[in-house]
């Protein structure tokens, strides 16, 4: 079985742990099969690893692909924009017969030109019967080639307008898929991606930093109020982070109770009164869930604070704003700690799950 990961673990490559944990599975490493996998390592939603642990020690990708579709609701549109791209390849294949046809046509019209041509400089004096004929012969290959030409026209109008509906039903179903179905923030998925591009451009190192956020002592506030008011615990935090960064900046949910902001144009400093924000912002708000209206707060965050020129690339970044961030954990939790404030020593956990990303 796999295990579920909590705070002391910090240390602990998680990516490798599940990857690990597949091979002695016998599971396929399929991304929404790393997905799945990670929910339940880090333990944030007690019912998913209950089913997982049910399924035994040699799983099939049907029960797990059935697991992931009840309780990863964004796990199905995978499906959907697989259907897309099928949709995408069989419109391409008609345009191409489409254009082959064309061709196929423009070379018989130029064939009748020819011989058309060969005859004429074949004759000295052309009977009048003779040129009507001719005549004849190129006005009706021409009219052909015209309304072959017409009907190519239009079937590629509509093939290009069903094409494009296919292009915004694939941009709406990727932005679902990159999407966290709790929180409505990006999800682990783009939050690789977005890691990654950072140092795709020499330039944006110098503009980015990233910003971890974790919640203090999630776990015992699920076990004290259980996991529907930690959900609703999740999604004021990752509003009041999305509020206290600049608009246009990237926040994602990256783990259970784990969250990612990466802002840019900003220095060391402006980023670090960002991450001030977010702290302030959810020490100081009142978070009041359930029928009753009941109060569960105070509720605080660690946050640790990476700039991307301070690493030579997004698997670096990623360890040594981690390593912040325990150091806030370690030195009491509620507080924000820069990478650059603290001294050598080991980096934490890989960064990357989504390798295909």
């Amino acid at each position: 079985m796999l295990q579920t990961a909590d705070a002391s673990q910090g240390k602990i490559d998680i990516a490798t742990a599940i990857a690990a944990s597949m091979r002695r599975m016998g599971v396929v490493g399929l991304p929404r099969n790393y997905e799945l996998f990670y929910e339940v390592a880090t333990g944030a939603n007690a019912e998913i690893c209950d089913a997982f642990n049910a399924l035994g020690n040699r799983p099939t990708q049907a029960a797990l692909d059935q697991l992931s579709r009840r309780y990863l609701a964004h796990s199905s549109r995978y499906l959907v924009i697989e259907s897309a791209w099928e949709q995408v390849a069989l419109r391409a294949d008609e345009i191409l017969a489409l254009l082959g046809r064309e061709r196929s046509s423009l070379e018989k019209f130029g064939l009748i030109l020819g011989q058309t041509r060969d005859g004429l400089d074949a004759r000295e004096i052309l009977p009048g019967e003779l040129l009507r004929k001719i005549v004849g012969i190129l006005a009706a290959a021409t009219e052909t080639t015209l309304e072959h030409g017409r009907r190519i026209s239009e079937a590629m109008e509509e093939k290009s307008a069903e094409l494009c509906e296919v292009k915004a039903k694939l941009e709406k179903y990727k932005r679902l898929a990159e999407t966290d179905p709790l929180t409505k923030v990006w999800n682990r998925r783009a939050f690789d991606q977005k890691l990654a591009t950072i140092y795709a451009d020499d330039r944006a190192v110098l503009f980015h930093a990233l910003l971890l956020v974790d919640i203090d002592g999630f776990k015992a506030f699920n076990d004290r109020h259980g996991h529907p008011a930690g959900d609703r615990i999740l999604q004021a935090v990752a509003r009041r982070i999305e509020a206290a960064c600049a608009e246009g900046s990237f926040v994602a949910r990256t783990g259970g109770e784990e969250f990612a902001a990466v802002v840019e144009g900003l220095s060391e400093e402006a980023a670090e009164a960002v991450a001030e924000r977010i702290r302030a912002s959810i020490a100081e708000a009142e978070f009041v869930v359930g029928p009753s209206s009941t109060n569960v707060g105070p509720v605080s965050v660690s946050l640790g604070l990476c700039m991307a020129d301070q690493a030579p690339d997004a698997g670096a970044l990623y360890a040594r704003a981690d390593r912040a961030l325990y150091a806030s954990k370690a030195g009491g939790r509620n507080r924000v700690t820069r990478f650059s404030k603290l001294g050598s020593g080991p980096l934490s956990k890989g960064w990357l799950l989504y390798r295909d990303a």
